[in-house]
């Protein structure tokens, strides 16, 4: 993972504390956790407060996320909502963590001035132990503390103010004074400054989390959709007149309901042509033959000249595969006809030519979804589904890993936004 790291493919774009006052906070907020303080002068911290150093140091990577749910977070700078999340158990944490700063942000640019603000967004359960659980999650709490209290010094000060306001003889109360005079130098003036969140409630929508091998939960306005493995405890057990059990092994059942709900853009020229999403996913099956036939081989100076000879070299693996054929197949017929007639196509395959409809709210979830029927695309895993790609890459020869982080480097990092707009129609 070193390799990943030392390009910017994990653990970036996280931001470097290093200022005695904010790492003195950061502490604050560790102690009351329950954990010893950082010995550590710098760290990088992601949106929740993440930090991979302080991980290291605890040893325990989970020290904001335990038992996988009720996640924690530190917030030490307003900045951190342009940050990523890079360790959670649930896909959605990001989303919740950007509204909880988007919806408060005159309370955490006030507060974060003198303070750190930390705790926790607590579910309905402590505890996931089954399918039901993770059902029974509907709306989430942001339940915030701050390391001077300041929030409750403030809504003090201000009960003071409205004594001092409403009754007549409350200025001759000389310790009442000294105590507003002495929250406010904590404070500061409670007039111009927010400083208690005011959301904190937050509906839990669709959602991945890694619990059980990996569950996808899709809410339609009169049904809940599980998608996961059908060993995990608890499936197809809670409420069958409103919950839809899909198996993640049963590729046309996922597709059905992706294509049903309006969910999935189905192959057309309008969008196949000019997104080069077929080229994309060609390039991507050979370079996966290429590891599995030869995983040793040094591809760093590799070239469209070295991949057309080694295709030509190689038809027999590639014919056997079908893959390659198929994507070609398919480029034709939509050059032909402008479609693709997709209940023609088996059903393993049809995953291979649609990406979710760029405009639904479950855009980057259908499409992480869609990478675990397509695992050999690292680009498209490394986008959307950064777990499955992680996991891959452990499984990878050290060439192929070193391929893979060049690819990515020289690819989507170069121009994240563009090639994400180019080959998956998203504007974020």
């Amino acid at each position: 993972m070193e390799l990943l790291y030392q390009n910017d493919l994990i653990y970036g774009r996280l931001l470097k504390i290093d200022q005695p006052h904010l790492v003195e906070r950061y502490n604050k907020a560790l102690q009351s956790f329950g954990f010893p303080a950082s010995k550590l002068n710098e760290f990088d911290i992601d949106r929740t407060g993440f930090s991979p150093q302080i991980a290291e140091e605890l040893k325990d990577p989970a020290y904001l996320d335990p038992n996988g749910v009720n996640r924690r977070f530190i917030i030490l700078t307003p900045s951190q909502a342009d940050l990523p999340v890079v360790h959670t158990q649930f896909s959605n944490t990001s989303q919740l963590m950007y509204e909880f700063f988007s919806s408060n942000a005159r309370a955490i640019n006030a507060l974060t001035i003198k303070d750190v603000l930390y705790g926790e967004i607590e579910d309905s359960v402590s505890v996931v132990s089954d399918i039901e659980d993770l059902l029974s999650i509907n709306q989430v709490e942001f339940r915030v503390l701050s390391a001077q209290n300041v929030m409750a010094r403030a809504s003090e000060l201000r009960l003071l103010a409205d004594r001092l306001k409403d009754e007549p003889d409350a200025w001759r109360d000389n310790a009442m004074l000294e105590r507003m005079v002495e929250l406010a130098k904590v404070t500061g003036d409670i007039r111009e400054n927010s400083l208690v969140p005011d959301k904190v409630l937050f509906r839990h929508s669709a959602f991945w989390t890694s619990h059980f091998g990996g569950i996808y939960i899709f809410v339609d306005d009169n049904t809940t959709t599980v998608i996961g493995n059908p060993e995990a405890p608890g499936f197809r057990r809670s409420r069958p007149w409103q919950v839809n059990y899909i198996s993640i092994k049963d590729a046309e059942q996922v597709f059905q309901f992706l294509s049903t709900t309006s969910r999935i853009e189905l192959p057309r020229a309008s969008w196949i042509e000019q997104s080069g999403y077929l080229e994309n996913r060609g390039e991507m099956i050979i370079r996966h033959l290429i590891q599995t036939l030869e995983p040793e081989r040094d591809l760093k100076n590799i070239d469209r000249i070295w991949l057309q000879t080694w295709i030509h070299a190689n038809a027999s693996l590639i014919n056997h595969d079908g893959t390659w054929p198929f994507l070609n197949a398919v480029k034709r017929e939509i050059g032909q006809s402008g479609q693709l007639n997709i209940s023609e196509t088996d059903p393993s395959r049809r995953f291979l030519v649609v990406r979710a409809l760029p405009k639904h709210p479950d855009a980057w979830l259908v499409n992480q979804l869609i990478s675990d029927f397509v695992p050999w695309d690292f680009l498209s895993r490394y986008v959307f589904n950064k777990p499955g790609f992680y996991a891959d890459y452990q499984r990878w020869s050290l060439p192929y890993q070193e391929h893979v982080v060049d690819i990515l480097k020289t690819t989507y990092l170069k121009d994240k936004e563009g090639l994400r707009k180019r080959l998956y129609g998203l504007d974020q």
